[in-house]
């Protein structure tokens, strides 16, 4: 087993990596920026190192000095969280060429499935279901011609992207100029490449992912479904297991189909396979996150499996310990990102020093997070401030179980997405299951 491992982010998921460690008995390293010289992971670590300026690429996203942190502090092993470097084949390539462990999959694994252009292909070749489209649209007017054949309305998406960045829906053929510019522009800007692809836009969807974990000898499961429908500009708010919309039937399609998509590439460590969900049942593979997923959480409720431990032990080489027959879902968990945002102003960032901070508990409840009173959220990163988790034994209890933690939730100083969610987790269309990715923008919450 390692001995030390140098965690590569910031925030919650950077106590949750070191938390998982200490169980394991390995010893810790975490890394900062200048903001977040007060932040609570640091105090949690055996040993930190300060990398740089908050500005990300004079610190997280800075290889050298990430690498040079892990070789001063002879770390074995890197752990980056879900952040900048988890899906960085680059990254991941240079932590292997200096002999430090890249906890995560292989570098052609998070190549392969980065690329959205060529992660299509591949899937389609495994046998996974996904949307009518195209390859790598090489100008404008190959986009005319492939949208008159799929038919509007179309989906351009960045090749390289990722959390909407260069996405845009085309309704008409008047509309796909402006936004194929638009989408060519943003994906320039955010991943170098300008590259675009173009799908069938599948209008008013679930997004429901699957959870896969493989080990290094050839073996990969799946521990079921998250359904992540409720989301706006595309970045997910809340999420739950089981879905309310998947049977076992479906349930057992979906996760084949995972399984198959993974194995395609050799795949080990934990990973999520996105699906988008059709109101006939229909699903067709949307993206793979090729890293640990902030709604992680409601999973290792439902299963009781350590999702984090799982992909250390599986970096270390150790065979996954765990067959299909395994995994057992037991209840219903839901999660709500507490964001530092003001839901009544577009959800809009809300920096400041939180003045009283108290967390929700009791049964069934779980709190992820780096906040605390008297911390100041640096304005340079992530708004994510906290994770709300609940489990219930029917998906009615954990409603309740939602709702009351929900309110007892108290930070003062900033605003938050808190009150947003005691709308949302209350509203007659969540309550009855009845939920697509449109949730948020149709009912004006």
């Amino acid at each position: 087993m390692f001995e030390k491992i140098l965690v590569a982010d910031r925030g919650e998921i950077a106590l949750r990596v070191i938390r998982a460690c200490k169980e394991l008995g390995i010893a810790t390293i975490a890394i900062h920026s200048e903001a977040d010289a007060n932040s609570l992971h640091i105090g949690l670590a055996d040993e930190d190192v300060c990398i740089g300026p908050p500005a990300g690429d004079q610190s997280y996203r800075n290889y050298s000095r990430v690498l040079s942190a892990a070789e001063i502090t002879n770390a074995d092993a890197i752990h980056p969280g879900y952040g900048p470097l988890a899906e960085n084949a680059e990254f991941a390539e240079l932590c292997s060429s200096c002999g430090i462990r890249f906890i995560g999959p292989s570098v052609e694994a998070i190549r392969t499935m980065g690329d959205k252009a060529v992660a299509r292909r591949t899937m389609e070749g495994a046998g996974v279901p996904v949307c009518p489209g195209t390859g790598i649209l090489a100008d404008l007017d190959e986009a005319r011609s492939a949208a008159d054949e799929i038919g509007y309305p179309v989906r351009l998406k960045a090749a390289a992207g990722g959390g909407g960045r260069g996405m845009r829906i085309v309704e008409t053929a008047s509309d796909l100029e402006r936004a194929y510019q638009i989408a060519h522009s943003e994906a320039s800007a955010a991943f170098v490449s300008g590259d675009l692809y173009m799908e069938k836009e599948i209008v008013g969807p679930r997004h429901v992912e699957i959870q896969v974990l493989g080990d290094q000898h050839g073996k990969v499961i799946h521990l079921g479904e998250r359904e992540c429908s409720i989301q706006r500009r595309h970045q997910k708010l809340v999420e739950e297991t089981p879905s309310p919309a998947v049977d076992e039937a479906l349930r057992q399609r979906m996760g084949e189909a995972a399984v198959s998509g993974a194995k395609a590439v050799g795949y080990f460590s934990a990973g999520t396979v996105e699906f988008l969900l059709d109101a006939s049942g229909e699903f067709y593979f949307l993206e793979m996150n090729t890293r640990i997923q902030v709604e992680h959480p409601v999973t290792e409720m439902v299963t009781g499996v350590d999702l984090v431990k799982a992909q250390i032990r599986v970096a270390d080489g150790e065979p996954l310990g765990l067959s299909q027959a395994d995994i057992v879902a037991s209840g219903h968990a839901i999660e709500c990102r507490v964001n530092a945002e003001d839901p009544d102003r577009s959800f809009r960032p809300s920096v400041g020093t939180i003045t009283a901070f108290h967390v929700p508990g009791g049964p069934g409840v779980r709190v992820d997070t780096h906040a605390y009173a008297g911390y100041a959220i640096p304005r340079h990163y992530d708004s994510l401030l906290s994770k709300l988790i609940v489990h219930g034994t029917t998906r009615e209890e954990a409603i309740s179980r939602m709702l009351r933690a929900l309110s007892e939730f108290v930070v003062e100083g900033v605003a938050t997405t808190v009150p947003f969610h005691l709308r949302a987790i209350d509203h007659p269309d969540f309550r009855s299951g009845d939920i697509t990715t449109e949730f948020v923008e149709k009912l004006g919450l």
